[in-house]
This record gives C-alpha cells, structure tokens and sequence, in this order.
C-alpha cells in the first residue's frame, strides 16, 4: 500500500513536471523573444553593379531587433571587412551605407562578391539570435561610356529644329540621350554603323535659352556627357491680340460647348471659351505629343525628305509661334501659342503631303477636329488640323502626292483651312524650315553625308540590319 502510494506520488510529480516543461517549451515557442525568423536583407537600389563611388546601401529589419551586422567584400581569394557595428540596444529599419575604404587601391577582378551577415536579438538558438547571412555578387565598372559628337546642324533657331549624329559605345550601356537646358530627352536612331546615332533635337518657341548636351550612363551609374555645340539663331515671333466677337461665341464655342465634358455646367460663353482654349487644349495636345514622340530602332544610313508643301496654292492665314492674347469687352481673357502653319485655298481642298510615311493617328481631337498625323521616320512628324474629309486610317502606309484629307472647318475654327504642324520627337518646330529645299539640305543632307564620311574614315565594315 505504501509502496503504491510512492508510485502515485512520483507519477503525479512526473506529469507536473512534463506539464511544466510542455509549459515551458509552449512559451519559448509561442514568446515574441525567442521568435525564430531570420533577419531581412536587401540591397537597396542596385541592379548588380558597382562603380565603387557611389555607396552601397542596405536596408535591415527584424522583428525582436538587430544585434549586429557585418559587411565584406570578397575579391577573388582576398576577403576585405567594410563595415561591422554592434547594438546596445535592439534596432529596427537599420539602413546601412557602406564605401569603399582608401586601403583598397586596386581590385584584382571586376567581379566581386559583398557578403552581409546580420544577427537579431531573439533569444532562440541558445539565446545567440538568429543570423541571416547573404551574399550579393556585383560587377565592378569604374569606366565612363565612350560619348563623343560626330557632327551637327550648324546651328538652331528659336522653334527650329537641328540634326546630330554622335557615338556612344559602353560595354554595360543603360541609357543614353540628348539633353536640353528644360530637361527635354531626344532619343538616337542607329545610324549607318553600329555605336554610331542620329538625332533629330527641336529648341520649343516657348522656350528662351537653349543648349544640348549627350548623356550616356552604364549600368554602374557612371555617366558621360558630350556638349553639342551650336549656333542660337534669333528668330522673332509675333504677339497678337485677337477680339472675340459675340457672333464666335456664341456659334462656335456654343457648338463646341455642347461635346466637351470639360464645359458641361458652364453657362457663361466666355468661361467656356477659356476652358477650351486652355483646359482642352492643354489635353489635346498631350495626345499630340504622345503619338509624336516615338523614334523607330532600326538603323538607317540616310534620310530622304522633300520640301513640305501640303496644300497647292495654299495661302499662309497664321503663323507658327504666334503668341495670342484673346481680349473680350478690352480685357485680356486668355493666351495660347499657335503651333502650326495656317493655310487655305479653296473650300475642301485637297492635302497632299510631299513625303511618304505612317500614319499614326487619325482621328477627331478636340480644338484641331479631325487631324490625320504622320511619321515619315526619324522622328519627324506632321500633322493635319480642322480637317472635314479623312481619307487615312492609323497604320496606313502612305506615298508622297497621296490626298490623305481635306481642308475644312472642323475644331475651333470658323473659315475653312489647314493647320499644318510639324513636330520633332513630341515638340512643335517651324514648318516654314521643312518647307525650304536649301535649309533640309544644309541642315539635314549635308550633315548626314559628312558623318557618313566621318564615320567611313574610321575604318570597319557598315553594321547590317
């Protein structure tokens, strides 16, 4: 009896036990300071390369908090410590910039492997944390891209237009353009041999100053940049006052009033007309500068384009880069540029552009009606505003002399005419200088033929298609 009575009582003590080291290892599992997931580690912004200027930054997390870290940089058999710290207290949201110290003169490879280990403050593992370690192989590249101007248009009017043809040639290449003093990017067309470009570029009428310079970047963030050197033309542009009249008003804008969304509510003819002047313009020539941005990727050795006369006997009605102020009852109201060739002749005339190409667009557009556009390549586009009769459609393929519309009253216009533009890469340029045979050839030819030249004398064989 006495002997069973020792057994129960050893038992109950066993089941307590286990009980309390079930307990025990519940806890552990389930407390927030024994939390068993590693730290997290990733390389901010980098795409696996490394010009050794600009820092490495890491980005550290971990639920109970960072005890420490460590980062090293592994080239070929030789290790080097680039950065370690350890925590008092536990961190979050540790972001950890790491350079490369002076000790290090030369890398013996241009790969190299940067090996993080970070350790939290969880009690799990013995109480020594949990360790994240991760290794992140970087290709070093500490040479600029080779930029280099080949040769350009002389020189640029004020919402004119210019041609370069340049070289950039990298290794690990990631970008490259022409850049204006507005932050404007114009993009390259491969050009009769590989490394080599031609680019169209346009100085906006809106625009005071100008200047334009190549930008080529890697992959390591190096970066080159080649001035173009050009001579600013002054051009002068008209400032005009125009009176709306009432008949305009409330013929025209009412009708137009009526379509738009933009003027749904208003009753007052003149804040209608601000609105589309402004609020719809703004929007219709966006699609414009959308659908005329596009520069194809294909490499060419020469581009052929006719002087631009699309309507026979046309006569000019307004011209481009005129700054009109709108007044009603001798008030100033509103502003817009004209950006665009006005011309007309006889009442839907036919418009027959002297160039081939695509057609990308043709559609109604707001303020410009029914407008056909066209590429005919190298970014060059032109378009056909207040147009009645549309006889393309987007994709056609179209030869020169071809009757792709007609002129008429379509938009905001009374009379009918043509708003002709012409547009490079997204910006509005003079049509009057696609218009003249001598400013294509000097500016657009010749330049072309002399970098063909340039480039032959370089030795090597033309790239192939």
């Amino acid at each position: 009896m006495q002997m069973r009575k020792k057994r129960n009582s050893k038992s109950i003590i066993g089941l307590v036990l286990l009980i309390g080291v079930i307990g025990a290892a519940l806890f552990v599992f389930a407390s927030p300071d024994f939390e068993r997931n590693k730290p997290e580690v990733s390389l901010v912004d980098n795409n696996g390369y490394w010009n050794m200027k600009k820092p490495l930054v890491f980005q550290l997390d971990d639920e109970s908090g960072l005890k420490s870290y460590s980062v090293t940089l592994k080239d070929g058999a030789t290790s080097y410590e680039l950065r370690q710290e350890q925590f008092v207290e536990p961190k979050h949201d540790v972001v950890v910039s790491v350079e490369v110290p002076k000790r290090i003169s030369q890398l013996k490879t241009d790969e190299v492997i940067i090996t993080i280990e970070a350790v939290d403050a969880s009690k799990w593992n013995f109480l020594s944390g949990n360790v994240r370690t991760h290794e992140f192989p970087l290709v070093i590249d500490t040479k600029r891209p080779l930029a280099s101007i080949v040769t350009n248009s002389y020189g640029i009017g004020k919402g004119g237009s210019a041609l370069v043809v340049y070289r950039v040639s990298d290794a690990n290449l990631s970008d490259f353009h022409i850049e204006t003093k507005t932050g404007k990017r114009f993009r390259g067309q491969p050009f009769f041999k590989d490394e080599f470009f031609v680019s169209l570029i346009a100085w906006p009428v809106t625009v005071e100053d100008f200047g334009a310079t190549l930008v080529a970047e890697d992959k390591a963030g190096n970066v080159a940049r080649a001035s173009i050197s050009l001579y600013l033309k002054e051009v002068d542009y008209r400032t005009r006052d125009l009176t709306l009249s009432e008949g305009y008003l409330e013929g025209k804008i009412r009708e137009l009033a009526e379509e738009y969304p933009e003027t749904q509510g208003v009753e007052a003819r003149i804040e209608q007309f601000k609105i589309i002047n402004e609020e719809v313009r703004v929007a219709n020539e966006a699609l414009i500068h959308d659908m005329t941005s596009h520069v194809p990727e294909e490499m060419i050795d020469t581009f052929s384009i006719n002087a631009m006369y699309p309507l026979r006997n046309g006569k000019v009605l307004g011209d481009f880069g005129d700054h009109r102020f709108y007044r009603y009852e001798g008030k100033r109201v509103s502003e817009s540029y004209h950006l665009g060739l006005d011309m007309a002749s006889v009442k839907q005339a036919p418009i027959t552009p002297q160039n081939s190409g695509e057609v990308v667009f043709a559609d109604e557009n707001g303020i410009y009606g029914n407008m056909p556009i066209i590429h005919h390549g190298m970014g060059l586009y032109t378009l056909y505003g207040h147009c009645s009769m549309v006889h393309v459609q987007a994709g056609d393929r179209v030869e020169a002399g071809a009757v792709i519309a007609n002129t008429g009253v379509t938009g905001s216009v009374l009379g009918d005419h043509l708003h002709f533009g012409v547009l490079v890469q997204g910006v509005d340029v003079r049509p009057q200088e696609w218009m003249d045979r001598q400013w294509i050839r000097l500016n657009i030819t010749d330049v072309m033929n002399d970098a063909r030249e340039s480039i032959s004398r370089l030795g090597g064989p033309a790239a192939q298609d």
